[in-house]
């Protein structure tokens, strides 16, 4: 296991999405601070807390007197397997999320790190399997993280060498972070209905189709990698037209998944901007549905439970979402690196992303809270659909 902090509690089951973006707003709805405080506590009351964020690194002492003042920074970061799949195999986190919050807590930044950015990952050794350190795509530290790992525990060494990638790169150590497993996000859906969203370029599926009898097959051979091998005769593929649409749950996690037939060939920062735009879709349709249904509310808190890993660092939940009561997802503004402009590079033989200078200013700008004023100059990196 890994060895940089202590293990193990039980994982953690609930969202934190629903902590920071939703239960929060119940005040908005009726209800007191103490009212909403007390139903909180007791939608919290079983959960267990992981330890997924290193709370030191070399040479530095360990944080103590953590506190919710002031701007914060959480990392959100999804993968495409339940803990339970975990069986040793390296886990490539499918997407990693910066969220910034800023210090009035009441809006907030969504920046996406491209999965396939060139970043330096430092040596880690998770106590079965050790990683020298080198250069490589940044999906590849969670699973040098997670590798010889099972089940929860892969899930803490991917998180926490991806922890370390990420503050070598912007220099930020996350105040929260979460693990969202897409497959959970079904029963999600699944209680909800369907999720309701603007869909902003056509999109073709390469994982859901039909055959000729209309039942549910694979319209694509799918490489190791995730990319494209070759079409499956006689299965027509999902086609998700742009335009406003509702989703039932098994197109809802099509949906986000897909990167390679975007009608506007904006290939990862395509799936990017629709992950944020449905975690932003799911959040404001579960607030609705669960405000119009008190007795829909625990299973939609159960459900985002099943599809999260959480670490707060050790701050309850309850405080967590106290704190940051006067958010509101529609304040949330989504930001693209490289102002959503393919800079690839082929680097040992494979095709890598690199980030711009202006994205490194971007992230440091996201450190010392001044991202406000980089958009000013740099309105290009934000996302506008």
């Amino acid at each position: 296991m890994p060895t940089t902090s202590k293990r193990r509690r039980r994982t953690p089951r609930w969202a934190l999405w629903t902590a920071i973006f939703g239960s929060v707003l119940l005040v908005a709805g009726g209800g007191g601070v103490i009212g909403l405080k007390a139903t909180l506590a007791a939608a919290t009351s079983k959960i267990d807390q992981e330890s997924l964020i290193p709370t030191t690194g070399p040479n530095e002492p360990e944080k103590t007197n953590l506190s919710l003042e002031g701007a914060k920074n959480i990392l959100l970061v999804g993968i495409d397997q339940r803990p339970d799949e975990l069986n040793g195999e390296p886990v490539r986190s499918d997407s990693i999320i910066l969220l910034h919050i800023n210090k009035d807590h009441r809006s907030g930044y969504m920046i996406s790190l491209p999965r396939d950015s060139y970043v330096s990952i430092p040596a880690y050794d998770n106590g079965v399997q050790s990683y020298a350190g080198g250069h490589d795509k940044i999906n590849a530290a969670f699973a040098f993280g997670s590798r010889g790992l099972k089940k929860k525990e892969a899930l803490a060494g991917g998180f926490e060498l991806l922890t370390k990638t990420v503050k070598e790169l912007t220099g930020i150590t996350p105040d929260a972070g979460a693990i969202i497993d897409f497959k959970g996000f079904r029963e999600v859906v699944n209680i909800l209905g369907r999720i309701c969203m603007y869909v902003d370029t056509t999109t073709t599926s390469i994982h859901l189709g039909k055959d000729g009898n209309g039942n549910t097959a694979k319209p694509f051979r799918i490489n190791s990698d995730g990319t494209i091998n070759s079409r499956i005769s006689g299965v027509t593929p999902n086609i998700y037209k742009k335009g406003n649409r509702c989703f039932n749950p098994s197109q809802a996690l099509d949906f986000v998944r897909q990167r390679d037939l975007l009608e506007d060939k904006s290939l990862d920062y395509g799936r990017q901007r629709h992950q944020q735009q449905f975690f932003k879709a799911i959040i404001n349709q579960a607030l609705k549905d669960g405000m119009n249904s008190p007795t829909k509310l625990p299973k939609i808190l159960g459900a985002f439970g099943k599809a999260m890993t959480v670490d707060t660092r050790k701050i309850p939940l309850v405080d967590w979402a106290m704190a940051m009561r006067g958010m509101n997802p529609d304040t949330l503004i989504t930001i693209k690196t490289n102002a959503g402009k393919l800079n690839s590079d082929t680097i040992n033989g494979r095709s890598v992303e690199l980030l711009s200078e202006d994205s490194m200013d971007m992230l440091k700008a996201v450190k010392k809270d001044t991202i406000k004023s980089f958009l000013i100059t740099h309105p290009g990196f934000i996302a506008t659909s």
